[in-house]
């Protein structure tokens, strides 16, 4: 069955449901690989379907993107895969991967590696290795170090890597301490992999983590930034997001996350504002209806992140953090530009967290019709994610405190449907345009007509919808104040 040593018998009814999977997943896609198996075969060479395409075979997961590794050269690839691919890339070409598509399966083909790294470079350097074993033992994973030959459907399983799948632990297939320092991001990998496949990491990982933790200096910010995002996006971020902060991973790029474990969240419903976090996250992520929501879970992450700078104790004892969410939102701006987030992406988490409080005192009955179209008006096409993240953001356990709050936001989106449905919320706009307002003062394109517009507009959030004699006659009003018109 595999070059690993027999599974433990405690193990064996897992494995058999593994194997399961992996034949049905794998009879799916064999007319292609294995075709393609075929053709390297003739052509004199090996090819094995590898890594994570075995590991998510054996999940019962495969998707349409396949990982191969081949003792052929990249130039000896194309001229293998020519003629039978639909479309080809070279884009990887420098590491040895040549891809290509064929019915609808993405392939990815890379010749057997034998890296290299000075222990300084942020990448590796690429040397062509000669031996599948070769190839599996540089693996970050024994989970993601199997192979299946083709087209003969070979398992080859040196590291005990589907024994870790049956137990569910992340292990490496050499020591961590080698591993790690031939790439820190594996560090970053180990946490993301508990994140998206709910697996336990290994004791001696977990310590190798924590102590090699600052060598994460040594990759880029872009590469952190992916993993971190696949983590965040993961099953149960709650797990990885644990591990980084718990092995110190968290402090090299996200130190915001840590600081939140030593203040003390003000209701005191939480040992700290970290737990209150993490709990946040989590109702998150049970609002989602299609998929991961990058935008809501970052912003539940760090929408706190402002409480440690402005954490206040009154002479009664109790602990304030006011204005926390503007202190947030700079913070978070800041910490997604040094982590090279898209600006749009940024802006999105940054206004979520600065609007976070807002909901906070509508049950008071103080909210007029105005205050509601301000929050939806500078909610914008973000409200659905606002009132997601002001929902996650009830964690009390008091459950007479839970069921109030949940109720005057229920009452606020009613109430925003009934305004939405008498005004046209989502376009709040002044009663008369551009034109309209040059008309009427008699002026040309300008500073003056873009301040007549803000205040028309701020007239429409104040009062609701203007008929045309009352709109212009606000303006005049405005303009006679102003000294302006013609």
């Amino acid at each position: 069955m595999s070059e690993a040593s027999a599974p433990h018998a405690a193990d064996r009814r897992e494995l058999t449901a593994a194997q399961r999977n992996a034949v049905a997943e794998l009879l799916r896609v064999s007319p292609v690989a294995d075709e393609l198996g075929r053709r390297f075969a003739d052509a004199g060479h090996e090819l094995h379907l590898v890594g994570g395409s075995v590991r998510d075979a054996l999940l019962g997961r495969l998707g349409d993107d396949l990982d191969f590794c081949t003792d052929a050269h990249p130039d000896q690839t194309l001229r293998i895969v020519k003629g039978w691919a639909e479309s080809i890339w070279e884009t990887g070409r420098e590491f040895g991967t040549i891809g290509c598509q064929r019915d609808g399966l993405r392939l990815e083909i890379t010749t057997y590696r034998a890296e290299a790294y000075d222990q300084v470079s942020r990448n590796p350097v690429v040397e062509y290795g000669t031996s599948l074993t070769e190839d599996l033992r540089r693996r970050d994973f024994t989970i993601n170090a199997m192979a299946v030959s083709l087209p003969a459907h070979r398992f080859t399983d040196p590291h005990g890597g589907l024994d870790d799948l049956a137990a569910r632990v992340i292990r490496t297939p050499g020591t961590p301490a080698e591993s790690f320092g031939d790439d820190p991001l594996r560090m970053l990998r180990a946490a993301r992999f508990a994140a998206q496949l709910r697996f336990a990491v290994h004791p001696d990982v977990r310590a190798a983590m924590t102590s090699m933790a600052a060598d994460l200096d040594r990759i880029t910010a872009e590469r952190i930034r992916d993993e971190f995002t696949k983590l965040l996006c993961g099953a149960d971020p709650i797990t990885g997001l644990r591990l980084l902060v718990d092995t110190g991973l968290a402090d090299r790029f996200l130190p915001e996350l840590t600081g939140l474990k030593l203040e003390i969240d003000e209701h005191a419903q939480h040992k700290d504002v970290y737990e209150h976090t993490l709990t946040v996250v989590a109702n998150a992520v049970s609002y989602e209806t299609d998929g991961c929501d990058f935008v809501l879970r970052m912003a539940a992450l760090m929408h706190d992140v402002g409480k440690p700078a402005t954490k206040a104790v009154g002479s009664d004892g109790r602990v304030s953090f006011h204005h926390h969410e503007v202190v947030g939102a700079r913070l978070t701006k800041a910490r997604m530009k040094a982590m090279r987030y898209p600006k749009d992406v940024t802006a999105q988490v940054v206004k979520l967290v600065g609007l976070h409080l807002r909901f906070y005192g509508y049950g008071r009955g103080e909210w007029t019709d105005s205050a509601v179209r301000r929050y939806v008006t500078d909610a914008g096409d973000l409200l659905a994610r606002l009132h997601k993240l002001t929902r996650s953001d009830c964690t009390t356990r008091n459950r007479r405190k839970a069921a109030a709050l949940a109720a005057d936001y229920d009452a606020l989106e009613e109430r925003i449907a009934r305004i939405a449905a008498e005004e046209d919320l989502a376009r709040v706009r002044p009663d008369l345009d551009g034109n309209a307002i040059m008309e009427l003062l008699g002026v040309p394109p300008g500073p003056i007509v873009g301040r007549a517009w803000k205040h028309l507009k701020e007239l429409r959030l104040e009062r609701g919808p203007l008929d045309r004699d009352e709109a212009e006659a606000e303006l005049l009003r405005w303009a006679r104040e102003e000294g302006v018109g013609g």
